[in-house]
């Protein structure tokens, strides 16, 4: 009997529980995984709503095999719909922040302490910080699991001691147009001078009771009492944030990048694993196959995540400067990514300009197209899984922040570590056919991928047995069984 089939009467027994949006749910069931493969019972707790769309979607297809890994749901507070999209983020938080969710996890915690084997610690997203009330009040360890860069993290840290130098609330819109934005900040541990505009998004208040800033507060606040903190990132990536964080918090591991761990698992347990997926929309694979008729280094990838909206005017402009550009691309067109569109309009005048060299697909897995050797470049809205799962594969990226921590991850791909370029808010069709000609075909393309292969093999190096991020895992499983 081997350590997974042995899982079941294990006695650690961890209870997951995301942020209910893709990236943070695929973070976090990775992370599960990562615990299961060592031997570790995992109840991962979904909302209904997401669960809903993953069994949809095909993620979780078979769970025959898989002794002591099973899935919970709680509801989200939310009106039900039947939509096949992202719930609006303040709706969530929202919910979270008034604890409409808090008494339905109480009482699973309580049906899995009566039902299964006991709960000993709880593993929780960082932006849930009910979870970790719950966590309390049961006596037990409370993990948080960041699924935001270091950087990303410090910036929504230290929203509070802007607020107490007197930097926000804005006092009216003009503060984001006025060049304040550029004001240089000094004061922020491990991350030297940066602008404004470079702290995440949610920062830009003009109202103090402004409903997401003050739950970034209130979640960043539980990172003080965590029993640890745990962070989807490499220490060579940030060592300076790393190093700052370490210093302000007991117990902080650096894990990632998760997918590369996940590369270590012995093949006859990554092959069980592999029944349960990460995604809530049906990924399309045929583009799998036209990728592979395209040359090495070939393709520009385009997605812009699961929350990131464009109007139709940025989907026109965007449309057009990639097919000016001459460059093969697939891209990807969620059903929700237009604003008030219900379905894509592109027109047949761009579809005969990008025939044979353009696909357009509504969503794929992100990580086998990124590792693919046509991928030659990456046009992203620099969510942090997007851009951790880019480094992992050595390819470099086109930035266009939408909106939080996508600023700070941009600012750090592009002056930090070199592998990156942004394109501006206000999107137009040139700067993305000279931008995207860059990445493919010019010399800063080349510098970049060098840079981006550079990362790519530290990124390799740390998740290695004796790499940092392997050792950290070895430490959290060590605590979760102890």
């Amino acid at each position: 009997m081997d350590s997974l089939e042995r899982a079941a009467e294990k006695q650690a027994h961890v209870v997951c529980v995301p942020f209910p949006a893709q990236s943070h749910i695929k973070a976090m069931l990775k992370m599960a995984k990562l615990l299961y493969s060592r031997g570790i019972f995992i109840t991962f707790v979904n909302t209904e709503y997401n669960h809903k769309r993953f069994l949809k979607s095909g993620s979780a297809h078979s769970l025959d095999g898989l002794p002591g890994f099973q899935f919970e749901t709680i509801p989200d507070g939310i009106p039900s719909s039947d939509s096949d999209a992202t719930q609006e983020i303040p709706a969530l938080c929202r919910s979270i922040i008034e604890n409409q969710m808090l008494l339905p996890f109480q009482n699973l915690v309580i049906k899995l302490n009566n039902e299964s084997h006991q709960v000993t610690s709880i593993l929780s997203d960082g932006f849930m910080p009910f979870i970790a009330d719950v966590a309390h009040s049961h006596g037990i360890p409370s993990i948080l699991l960041w699924t935001v860069a270091a950087c990303g993290f410090m910036g929504f840290y230290h929203f509070n001691s802007a607020l107490e130098r007197g930097l926000v609330p804005f006092e009216d819109e003009s503060y984001k147009t006025n060049g304040f934005l550029d004001t240089i900040i000094d004061w922020i541990p491990g991350m030297g001078d940066i602008r404004f505009g470079d702290l995440p998004t949610h920062i830009r208040i003009i109202d103090p009771e402004d409903l997401v800033f003050n739950f970034i507060l209130e979640s960043t606040k539980r990172a003080t009492n965590a029993t640890v903190n745990v962070f989807h990132t490499f220490i060579d990536l940030e060592l300076k944030v790393v190093n700052a964080i370490s210093s302000m918090f007991k117990c902080v591991y650096t894990i990632g990048p998760q997918q590369l761990l996940l590369n270590q698992i012995p093949k006859n347990q990554e092959e069980r694993l592999k029944s349960i997926g990460y995604s809530l929309w049906e990924e399309e694979k045929a583009c799998l196959r036209w990728l592979d008729s395209k040359k090495a280094d070939s393709v520009v990838y385009i997605n812009f995540g699961s929350i990131t909206v464009l109007s139709p005017e940025q989907l026109m402009e965007f449309g057009w400067g990639l097919a000016n550009s001459n460059c093969s691309f697939l891209w990807i067109i969620r059903p929700d990514l237009i604003v008030g569109e219900s379905a894509v309009t592109l027109g047949v005048e761009f579809m005969d300009a990008i025939k044979n060299r353009g696909v357009i697909a509504s969503w794929c897995p992100q990580e086998d197209v990124l590792n693919h050797v046509s991928v030659g470049g990456f046009l992203t809205h620099g969510g942090w899984n997007s851009m951790i799962e880019s480094i992992s594969a050595g390819v470099p990226m086109l930035c266009w922040p939408f909106f939080g921590d996508q600023t700070t991850n941009c600012k750090y791909m592009c002056n930090d570590w070199g592998c990156g370029m942004e394109i501006r808010n206000d999107v137009n069709r040139d700067d993305v056919e000279k931008l995207v000609r860059l990445l493919m075909d010019g010399v800063e393309g080349e510098r970049m991928r060098k840079k981006a292969m550079e990362w790519k093999k530290k990124a390799e190096n740390a998740c290695s047995p004796d790499g940092s991020s392997s050792l950290n895992l070895d430490k959290l499983v060590l605590l979760l069984k102890n």
